[in-house]
């Protein structure tokens, strides 16, 4: 461990040239106090490391040295051609880009961490979109990424589903969750996320912006990500199901949701399984429910099970002609 943060600070100071007790301890988490005893140990290993008093001071390395270690392990030459991810960068333009820079750094590795990292890619492949779902068109990332790159307001319409809108953005990040582009922006004053998908035409404009201080792209995703799981409207349904019919429950309603399930009591005398589940958008669980077929009934609450039975009349109407 201690190995690996010597490598670190040599790496920072590097990299940064000049940094801070309070700054390298910030950065590798630990304490001033071992930042110092690392300093020492570089310095006694023949490291020509030292370090500055004063108000302008800090740890730095004499100037022109350079490290003759890459810093980079067998695991991280593989988990970086493990991250190339060409669908989404090809949808930013990026696709050449992407490959090109695998190949130089491919070039550039020892030769026994280029075994490593080409055995990889032959072995594993990341496929981030959901089965059964096509990749949704986003016609307009390109000059999203291109207004994010270059700090311009970006004029939008955006369908919400009840018609076009429009919208000037300050476009502050882009975002890839789940198989989806999000663009995080500025309106007003106001942070708020827009699906890419549903940006229906983009104009860019020559109008620079400046980005709030201390905005962390990562760091909203989180907190926003946090509230809207905290706050989107939820209701709790009580089913029971045939205990050899739950995958068809997981692919209904998901994995985890099944997975979260309080199981109550014992099998009925059918055999059955009953579970209190919470679902995401009481509006929309009866027809989320309805694909689990007849090898799932909804008990509680009343208005679920109502409407799940009034649509699934509805569908038994529509082919009581057929001999059904």
């Amino acid at each position: 461990m201690r190995a690996s943060r010597l490598v670190s600070v040599l790496l920072l100071l590097q990299a940064r040239g000049q940094l801070t007790a309070g700054e390298l301890a910030a950065e590798l988490e630990v304490s001033e106090r071992t930042i110092h005893r690392d300093v020492e140990a570089l310095s006694a290993s023949g490291v020509p490391i030292y370090a500055e008093r004063g108000s302008h001071g800090g740890i730095r390395l004499v100037d022109g040295y350079r490290t003759r270690l890459t810093g980079m392990t067998g695991e991280e030459a593989e988990t970086l051609f493990l991250a190339g991810m060409p669908g989404p960068a090809a949808e930013l333009g990026l696709g050449t880009v992407v490959a090109g820079a695998q190949l130089k750094v491919l070039a550039s590795l020892p030769p026994e961490l280029r075994v490593r990292a080409s055995r990889l890619v032959e072995r594993f492949h990341l496929d981030a979109g959901d089965w059964f779902r096509r990749t949704q068109p986003v016609p307009h990332l390109g000059a999203l990424s291109d207004a994010v790159w270059s700090a311009t307001r970006i004029a939008i319409d955006y369908d919400r589903g009840e018609g076009p809108t429009h919208r000037l953005l300050e476009p502050l990040g882009l975002v890839l969750k789940a198989g989806t582009w999000y663009v995080v922006a500025a309106v007003d004053g106001q942070i708020r996320t827009y699906r890419v998908s549903r940006v229906v035409s983009a104009e860019p404009t020559e109008e620079r912006f400046d980005r709030p201080e201390g905005f962390d792209l990562a760091r909203y995703w989180a907190e926003s990500s946090e509230a809207y799981e905290r706050d989107v409207a939820r209701v709790e349904v009580t089913v029971r199901v045939r205990p050899d019919r739950l995958d068809i429950l997981r692919d209904a309603i998901g994995n985890a949701t099944v997975e979260a399930a309080e199981y109550l009591g014992d099998p009925d005398p059918e055999g059955w399984l009953r579970l209190r589940v919470r679902l995401d958008w009481p509006d929309e669980a009866p027809l989320t429910l309805l694909r689990a077929g007849p090898w799932l009934e909804v008990l509680d609450p009343p208005e679920v099970r109502s409407r799940l039975a009034a649509a699934a009349r509805a569908i038994a109407e529509r082919y009581a002609g057929d001999g059904v």
